[in-house]
């Protein structure tokens, strides 16, 4: 099992969680739902990448962490940074 680094954002009405080893994104009304939603993806995304040689996976670059962090204006700037293991 490996572990990810993750950044929450919490936008109106529910929370996304951001993968920072491959851009992939979880979405739900909690952090924890937001989380198993991420694994999901993250296991799909790497059976996949297992399988198709054509499948590319890097780190997101700084410019998209702050297009994450930036996108739409919030009432509040709630963000949290969290190590995740899937």
């Amino acid at each position: 099992m490996d572990f990810y680094t993750v950044v929450f954002k919490q936008s109106t009405g529910y929370w996304v969680a951001l993968c920072l080893e491959n851009g992939i994104i979880g979405q739900g009304n909690t952090q924890e739902t937001a989380i198993n939603k991420l694994k999901e993806a993250i296991e799909s995304f790497e059976d996949v990448y297992k399988s198709d040689t054509n499948i590319y996976k890097s780190p997101i670059s700084i410019e998209e962490l702050h297009e994450f962090l930036l996108l739409e204006e919030q009432d509040s700037d709630i963000y949290e940074l969290r190590k995740v293991y899937a």
